[in-house]
């Protein structure tokens, strides 16, 4: 572990860029992400959007080492190989990339071509998260998915060939799925799988339409609490069997194909973020920033392009804010947080609240790491509540 001042507490969980591309073919009934239909695109003027952005954030971040780039979406899968490899000779150009650099671009089924994947692979892609969602032909029609299960298969099949690393995505706890359902479906998918996968519980967001069915008492055959926990437990112990252990409260590795991207996230790095709707946190001359940019994609190409930039926010966030936000995201890690760096960002204050959580068995504290137990991972959030309060 270094030893850091609190101005230079980034550096334990190292430097990503996120770009974010808004656009799908249709809109996902459960996604509250910002991602929009549109059926022309011109993609060299966003590229050359996203090359003036690069610039900006690389001249503010100079003589950093980049661990990771990560392409969200929206389907970034829609994007010219073209449009990728001019981004990514961008960000070669302005800054070091770290040895083992992880270059993820997430994809739909329904946008995998072979020659397509070829070119990210060309472009310095190296890794691909594939939105599958289900291997089951009824549940992909009411997730509103454009894919079948066939597609999906012959899709992953393709990253698999192109690529070393591939993770997807499934979401459990779906309508009228029975606990026996979802383990059939998840030792299939962990048949499958490369070296990571993404297993989410499926929530009911508002301002999405799967929110306002929910709502209209429409959205029928949920699983009840009970049996979401049950669907949680056979999460972990099919794939603890399988060689894929939690290494985040959703998220499943072979050991050492963790996604680095995300954790720079959750080990609380400096990430930039580009795009519509992108957030960062970047920490400059030793404060730590939240930025922000705006939603509308016409919106942020204009503002790139008459002003160049598109930074809506970037507000300094206070010791409490890191304090909160490192707990928050590290306590999500199943190797938990370095307590040294809890205290280095004021966090000796929460020690009473720690104690108090570990007494109940929800917490260890393991040589300097603090980390939940086994009863504890799912119920992180009482945990924070716990930790947190004042």
């Amino acid at each position: 572990m270094h030893s850091f001042s609190g101005s230079e507490d980034w550096r334990d969980g190292g430097f990503g860029l996120y770009i974010h591309w808004p656009f799908c073919m249709a809109k996902c009934p459960y996604c509250d992400f910002n991602s929009h239909v549109a059926q022309h695109i011109d993609q060299s003027r966003w590229a050359a959007a996203y090359e003036v952005e690069i610039d900006r954030i690389a001249a503010e971040t100079e003589g950093r080492v980049l661990n990771s780039v990560f392409f969200g979406g929206g389907t970034p899968s829609l994007m010219l190989p073209e449009t990728v490899d001019r981004v990514l000779s961008r960000v070669r150009a302005r800054w070091s990339l770290a040895n083992d650099v992880e270059i993820t671009l997430e994809a739909n089924p329904t946008s995998v071509e072979a020659g397509r994947f070829h070119g990210y692979r060309d472009a310095g892609v190296n890794r691909i998260s594939m939105g599958v969602q289900s291997l089951n032909e009824r549940d992909l029609k009411a997730l509103g998915r454009m894919h079948s299960v066939t597609e999906a298969r012959a899709a992953f099949d393709i990253a698999r060939d192109v690529f070393d690393r591939v993770s997807f995505d499934l979401i459990y706890a779906r309508q009228h799925q029975t606990p026996e359902d979802w383990r059939a479906e998840l030792s299939e998918a962990l048949s499958m799988a490369v070296d990571h996968l993404s297993l989410y519980q499926l929530t009911i967001e508002p301002n999405t339409a799967f929110g306002a069915r929910y709502d209209r008492g429409l959205l029928r055959g949920l699983p009840d609490e009970d049996n979401a926990d049950e669907m949680w437990d056979i999460t972990q112990e099919v794939a603890d069997r399988l060689g894929f252990p939690a290494y985040e409260i959703s998220n499943h590795a072979r050991a050492g194909a963790e996604s680095r991207h995300n954790s720079v996230y959750w080990r609380y790095g400096d990430y930039a973020g580009i795009g519509p709707g992108a957030h960062g946190r970047l920490t400059l001359n030793g404060q730590r920033y939240a930025t922000e940019t705006p939603l509308a994609p016409g919106r942020w190409l204009e503002d790139v392009e008459k002003t160049g930039k598109s930074e809506t926010v970037r507000a300094a966030l206070t010791p409490t804010d890191q304090l909160e936000e490192f707990v928050m995201m590290g306590l999500r890690l199943s190797e938990g947080i370095s307590k040294a760096r809890l205290y280095r960002l004021g966090g000796a204050r929460l020690q009473a609240n720690i104690d108090r959580v570990i007494e109940i068995g929800m917490l260890e504290q393991v040589g300097d790491s603090l980390r939940t137990t086994t009863a504890g991972r799912p119920v992180l959030n009482a945990i924070l509540r716990e930790v947190l309060a004042d």
